[in-house]
């Protein structure tokens, strides 16, 4: 039987548009409370099995999924309104922000299921419902619904009909938000007729909106995502044991599992929903042991203190929906068990005590997990480095400009041979220098960065002196200091080479040796990659001050130099001062000198056999090839791949050949759609990227300044690549050498316009909500457990 919910009648919206109409007047006169009583919170979410849930999990979610959630989610969520779970959605909206990058002291953080547990709790952090919490009927539901107040704005007042937006539109992430309350939303509503939701985006179908206002005028009812099957409950089973023996070295494991896995999507690969979908978990730190219900300790940061004697893991459904830009999948099988108690468990060693958590001890994992062997460590973390640099490239933080501009637009990433890892001597100097390897996660979320920061660059000057000292007696006259150094993933492991793409306050890490070679990149090993883990994820604090923010960035840029000296390191060493020039330039004097002293102070000679005047190309050329057999940047990536005629493919190339300040018109991150011209071929979705070029990038705050647009490029992928389009383009194969042709000829604003008439759907398009529909499914199908919702906070407006 299919449950239908009440429509609103005539009179109810006559009046509803009555109240719209003259709501100034009339909440001016009487008090909300007293016309309809008190608020309470109410309880919206039903039990999965009854009729209303079912209808909310079959035609309501999809809806909001589609068509809200695709905006609020993750902390950059407009008014923290997290639509991406039942739970979010009860929860409502907040004016504080959390990213405020100049806040003195740290904010209390507002974490889903992590920092309240019912709606009562929310509202007394601050959030303010955005159903109605009074008297209950369905002229009521409506008309003290801020949610239905705004979708009924937005149908009463569409996009006005032209094709790029003017006028009173802001549409930057840091735009000043109004988040009104109920009792605010009548003067919203006279001084913002065109802000209904979706914001900037076209209204929803008549069919549509009609759904939700049903559904609200129900009472919005709801269910939650959180059952386990008899399938999950097993494999559930099975890790948490593995994860809670009373063993001192379990114990000091998985403690050390938990603090790499705390942001993962978590599944295991033969458990699906009912609808054959993946079902994602979440590892969580409780007082309560496996059988009995999860009691969550809830700290700022993972290795912060417990409260508990005895801390247990516990692994529990992630009852939010998997959007991209929070998503790391991690899988949880057979092999990944057997490969964990090989590397942790079997080994001789002993674990003699388990360490504490102050946080000069707990934020350093070279002193906590000191007892565990160093080849454990590192083999866990290179056997899964996309996942690993997923978590400070992606991860849940979801703006990161502040962190991000510490990088380059496109570099590659590779590692050292974890055979170097095992060895006695490596193991006794990373011990050795635990002390000048402290990071600034040890301070509290509240910091004065430039008093820390001097003390962190003077202990990071020791500990690079030591390691080219240690360095240099290990590669004395060049031996052994070719390109055997670098891991080859043991000739199937696909983690051995990535590419890093920064879009300027989002970056996306992908597998394989992507574009043509960058200008810069990193050779990682075990401190340096451990340590950017807990610096970015394990110790950022996204609701910490500003001081915390900034101390961590500019430690970064200690970390940064120290991945491209291990590149430099194999090539000559006259290559390397002219490199680091090259990459360097008009670099600030104390930068400048510790460039040239402490991580530019190794001096044996590559044993690398270069034929050429361009050592860096040949060094990069040797390792693609050494890299061939497990680099997805010529399978998964590359454009041979898509499937279009030969000519379209070579039109494809010549677009992204364009370079300098044409590239510069591009935005951070174009998908395109392309219809093929055999309609049994679905149609193909690609990425181009804008990378953009800088004299240097360690100078804070002058990122424009140091820019050289002259050297910007693009690189175009087949498939999607990043989860915050700027632009989508919807293209007919036949139309490709055209559009091609004039987008070789863009040579101003004006000329990138006249391209988006022909090809762009814009924010303002009538058929957006169609196409992003077709997108979002395309890609799910395609990548289904990789994939999740695209976030449209960034698409732009031109």
């Amino acid at each position: 039987m299919t449950l239908h919910f009440p429509k609103l009648t005539q009179r109810s919206l006559l009046l509803f548009l009555v109240l719209v109409v003259s709501g100034c007047a009339t909440y001016a006169g009487f008090n909300l409370d007293q016309l309809y009583g008190q608020p309470t919170p109410q309880k919206r979410i039903l039990p999965a099995e009854s009729s209303m849930a079912q209808r909310y999990l079959n035609d309501i979610k999809p809806l909001v999924e589609n068509r809200c959630v695709v905006c609020h989610a993750c902390y950059d969520a407009p008014c923290q309104l997290k639509m991406s779970s039942a739970e979010g959605i009860d929860r409502g909206a907040n004016k504080e922000k959390v990213y405020q990058g100049t806040r003195l002291i740290a904010a209390n953080t507002t974490r889903m299921f992590i920092d309240a547990h019912s709606t009562e709790e929310w509202r007394q952090k601050g959030f303010s419902a955005v159903f109605n919490e009074r008297m209950q009927s369905p002229e009521t539901n409506t008309q003290l619904s801020v949610m239905a107040r705004m979708l009924t704005l937005k149908q009463a007042h569409p996009l006005p009909d032209e094709k790029v937006l003017s006028g009173n539109w802001d549409f930057s992430l840091d735009r000043n938000q109004q988040c009104p309350t109920i009792e605010e939303m009548s003067a919203y509503e006279q001084s913002y007729p065109l802000w209904g939701m979706p914001y900037g985006l076209p209204k929803l179908a008549e069919n549509e909106n009609q759904l939700l206002m049903d559904w609200v005028a129900a009472g919005a009812p709801m269910t939650t995502q959180n059952t386990v099957t008899p399938e999950a409950s097993h494999e559930i089973n099975k890790w948490e044991t593995f994860l809670n023996q009373n063993d001192f070295k379990h114990q000091l494991t998985a403690r050390y599992l938990f603090e790499h896995w705390f942001v993962s999507h978590l599944y295991f690969p033969d458990v699906q929903s009912p609808d054959g979908k993946t079902t994602f978990f979440r590892i969580v730190r409780s007082r309560t042991a496996p059988g009995e219900p999860v009691d969550l300790i809830a700290t700022r940061r993972p290795f912060d203190a417990p409260g508990v004697k005895r801390v247990y893991y516990r692994i529990l459904p992630v009852r939010e929906t998997i959007v991209d830009k929070t998503h790391m999948p991690f899988v949880l099988n057979d092999e990944r068990l057997a490969r964990l108690n090989a590397h942790f468990i079997q080994p001789e060693y002993t674990v003699s005590a388990l360490p504490g958590y102050t946080p000069e001890l707990a934020a350093n994992p070279l002193l906590a997990f000191e007892q565990l062997p160093v080849n454990a460590r590192y083999r866990y973390m290179i056997d899964n480095a996309q996942h690993t640099i997923m978590g400070f490239i992606k991860g849940p933080v979801c703006r990161g400009q502040l962190a991000l501009n510490v990088i380059n637009d496109r570099f590659w990433v590779l590692f050292v041979d974890p055979g170097m890892a095992d060895i006695p001597e490596v193991a006794n100097f990373y011990a050795s220098q635990a002390e000048n390897l402290r990071l600034p996660a040890e301070k509290n979320s509240t910091a004065l960065p430039l008093h820390h920061w001097v003390t962190y660059s003077k202990q990071q000057g020791r500990f690079l002196r030591a390691k080219n000292n240690f360095m240099n007696q290990t590669f004395k006259n060049g031996e052994h200091l070719t390109t055997d150094l670098i891991w080859d993933g043991d000739g199937f492991n696909e983690n051995a080479a990535l590419t890093i793409f920064r879009h300027f306050d989002s970056a996306t890490v992908t597998k394989g040796l992507v574009g043509t070679p960058p200008k810069t990149a990193w050779v990682i090993d075990y401190s340096l990659i451990e340590r950017i883990h807990y610096l970015l994820v394990a110790g950022f604090d996204v609701y910490g001050n500003f001081g915390h923010q900034l101390l961590t960035r500019m430690y970064m840029d200690f970390l940064r130099m120290e991945g491209e000296s291990n590149f430099l390191s194999l090539l000559p060493p006259e290559t390397r001062h002219a490199e680091l020039a090259d990459w360097y330039q008009d670099a600030n004097q104390p930068l400048q000198n510790f460039l040239q002293g402490d991580i530019n102070d190794f001096s044996q000679p590559s044993s690398v056999r270069y034929q050429t005047n361009n050592p860096k190309a040949e060094l990069m050329q040797m390792l693609k090839t050494k890299l061939s057999d497990i680099d997805q940047g010529k399978t998964r990536y590359a454009l041979d791949n898509v499937k279009l005629s030969k000519d379209s493919l070579n039109q494809l190339r010549a677009l992204a050949r364009i370079q300098g300040r044409q590239a510069t018109l591009y935005p951070e991150l174009t998908f395109i759609m392309i219809e093929p011209n055999d309609p049994n071929i679905q149609p193909q979705l690609l990425t181009l990227v804008r990378n953009s070029a800088h004299k240097n990038i360690s100078s804070l705050f002058e990122e424009e300044k140091n820019r050289q647009p002259s050297k910007d490029n693009l690189t175009l992928v087949n498939g999607l690549l990043g989860s915050y389009p700027s632009v989508f383009w919807h293209i007919q194969e036949s139309d490709l050498a055209d559009i091609v042709k004039q987008a070789k000829r863009i040579y101003s604003e004006e000329d990138y316009r006249a391209l988006m008439d022909k090809v762009a759907v814009r924010r303002t398009d009538p058929n957006f909500w169609a196409f992003s529909d077709k997108l979002n499914q395309i890609y799910r199908t395609s990548h289904p457990v990789e994939s999740g919702l695209l976030d449209y906070n960034r698409l732009e407006n031109r």
